[in-house]
Parts: structure tokens; sequence; C-alpha cells
């Protein structure tokens, strides 16, 4: 079973501005070419959590991760239940983390996929710019995929030769938008599903691949919003509200733009792929307009079970310190590691080393001895 979180679907969802609006393309390049273009990119950060106060601003103050996890427990109240079984991926890991916290009595089986580093340092401003740095890593793991694949993209047999095609799509991009609609922030929503999961990998690569051989359409198709999708537009501004508003209520975050611009710009240097979209899609948290809380600090408590955690070693979105830092704060946790890979959810995929474990915990209750280092998943075939 899964449920709506408070502020999502069919949950009374948020709303931060017109689902309209807010898919409309071609947007402003993430990576600002001056102070004007930070300027400005700094002015529709304050509009959006303005829009989010005007929409939703009686929500706002709820928003926050311990708040959901009591949700939680109130559905498992009513359905009867003294304990749950719980599997979270990505935030879910951080909603488990804090639900184990606050309840540790209540959890029967608990696995964790994808780890939200749940120290309060890094919730979540410093988690965000960890992510940065994870990103440019498993971006050049795709590139040096597709480097190895040149046979079947044309690409370049180099990461090298494959990063200056995709320097030069961004610039023909910026100058003149595919299709009208496809920019630069565009092109980085489309392709960082490759970093994500490797199941993206040849789908990607593919599209690209016909780009450079002269089949512009196809990128069009894949990376251009679809304004007739009104369902899909709700459910993605949707999506951007909740998480947004999340965020910016969990903890307290940098109210000084000198502090993000130092540490984007810094960051950007080597990690250039995702550091300033990142940066603007968080930066309305520096103008929130309602009280930002302090972090729970997750730990062990009184009857809380071993704890399962999975880990892909090279996670873009949620980088493997996140992993340790909480099988270190759960006591008698098991942490599984996939050595070599880096998709974002591991506990989905095929890999019988995983698989098999996992299985076995939510089913039994049985755990190995120590912690566990599997073999990577296979890698994806062009």
């Amino acid at each position: 079973m899964g449920f709506d979180p408070r502020g999502v679907g069919r949950s009374t969802p948020i709303s931060c501005v017109d689902p309209q609006e807010f898919v409309k393309a071609p947007k402003m390049d993430p990576v600002p070419d001056s102070e004007a273009d930070k300027l400005a990119q700094r002015k529709l950060a304050r509009e959006y959590a303005e829009g989010c106060y005007e929409r939703s601003g009686w929500m706002l103050p709820h928003m926050t991760t311990p708040n959901t996890a009591r949700d939680l427990d109130v559905i498992r109240a009513a359905l009867g239940e003294k304990k749950l079984n719980f599997l979270g991926v990505s935030y879910g890991t951080y909603l488990g983390a804090v639900y184990g916290t606050l309840f540790p009595g209540h959890v029967r089986r608990m696995v964790v996929d994808s780890v939200v580093n749940p120290s309060r340092e890094k919730i979540w401003y410093q988690a965000n710019l960890d992510q940065d740095v994870a990103f440019e890593g498993r971006w050049k793991d795709w590139q040096d995929w597709v480097a190895e694949n040149d046979a079947t993209y044309h690409l370049g047999t180099t990461r090298a030769a494959v990063q200056a095609k995709w320097l030069q799509l961004r610039a023909t991009a910026k100058k003149s938008p595919l299709g009208v609609v496809v920019g630069p922030a565009e092109l980085i929503s489309f392709f960082q599903s490759a970093p994500y999961y490797d199941s993206q990998w040849a789908p990607v690569a593919s599209v690209f691949s016909k780009y450079v051989a002269g089949d512009t359409q196809a990128l069009v198709d894949a990376a251009a919003p679809d304004l007739s999708d009104t369902a899909g537009n709700a459910a993605s501004e949707n999506g951007n509200a909740v998480y947004t508003a999340v965020e910016c209520a969990d903890a307290k975050w940098p109210t000084s733009w000198r502090t993000w611009d130092r540490d984007n710009t810094r960051l950007h240097r080597d990690h250039p792929f995702m550091t300033w979209a990142n940066a603007w899609m968080n930066l309305p948290c520096a103008t929130w307009p309602v009280k930002q809380r302090t972090p729970l600090n997750v730990k062990t408590g009184k009857g809380l079970p071993p704890v399962l955690i999975v880990q892909s070693e090279r996670d873009a979105a949620t980088p493997y310190e996140g992993a340790v830092e909480l099988h270190q704060r759960f006591k008698g946790s098991r942490l599984i590691t996939e050595k070599d890979a880096g998709s974002h959810g591991v506990t989905g995929l095929t890999n019988p080393c995983v698989n098999t474990r996992v299985d076995s915990y939510l089913l039994t209750g049985k755990l190995d001895g120590a912690d566990v280092t599997c073999a990577p998943h296979a890698t994806p075939k062009p």
C-alpha cells in the first residue's frame, strides 16, 4: 500500500503557480552569463516563493517531514496495525528515518533504498550541493559508456568528445531554442535522467545520436513540454510545489545571496552539469515566507528493529555517504552496497544479490550477520 503524503495528489494538493505557466518553455538558461542573469533568477525564485504563499499559504507551515511521519502513524493506527512494514526510496528514506526516530516501537521491518543523508548539517542546503558533485560523476559515467558504444551512437570515442558534442548542443539551443521551445534548461531536464537511472542511458543516447545525425525533431519531442497534457502538467507543478514546500520548511536555509553565490560559483567550476540548475530550483527557500524548522536528530530509539539499507555506490541523487551516515545512526542496521553501480533506486532492479536479501528480510525478518557488498546489476545494452 502507498499513500499520497500531505500536499500531494488527492491529499489536499498544494500549488505555487498556474500549471500551464509552470511548464512554459523555453526557460532561462540556468548557467548565468552575468550578474543581471543572476538577478533575474533571484527574482523568479522570490516570485515562486510568494506564489506558494498566495496559493497554498495555510498549508505551508505544516508541510514538514516529521508531520508526514505523524500522518503515516495515523494511517497505521487506522488500519489496526500495531507495527508497520516500510519500504522507502529516495526522499522516502528520509521519511523512514524520521518515522523510525519518532515511532521506533511501531516499526516491524524497514527497508530504505538510495538514502538521503539524515545529518542535520546536510538537510537540505548542503545535501543539494553534495548532489551536484555526485551528478557530475555519474554524468561522466554515462559519457564513458556512450564513448564505449560509439559504433551505435557515433557521438565520439572518448568522454571528452561526447562532452564537446553536449556543449555544442547546449550552445546551439542557447542561441536559438530547438523547435522554439527547447533551450539549455529543457536540455538539462531531459539529459539528467541518464545520470539518475542507467535504464535511461540508451534512450537518452539514442535521442542525442539522432540529433547529431540531423534529426532535431526527435530531441524536441523528447525534451519539450506538452502544453496539451493538462493533467500531467498539474501533477508536475504539484510535485515541484511539494518538493519545495517540504525542503524549505524542514530546515533553516541561508538567507544571504552571497552564501548561495559563493558556494555555487565555486562548485560550478568543476561540476557544471547540474550546479546552477539545482541552485535556482532551491533558491525559493532563501526567501521562504513561513517559519523554517530545525531538522530532527535522527537516531535509534527504543524498540527499533534492525533496518535494511540498500545503496548503489555512485548514486547521483543521494550520494553514498548518506547511507553510511544512516547506518551509523541506526544501530544494528545492515548496509547492502551495490558496488560500481549508480542507479537511483536499487530494489526495483534485477540484481539477485540484492533482491534475495530484500525479499528474505521483508518476508522473514532475516538479515546477514554483517554488511554485504554486491556486484553491480547488468550494464545497459546499447
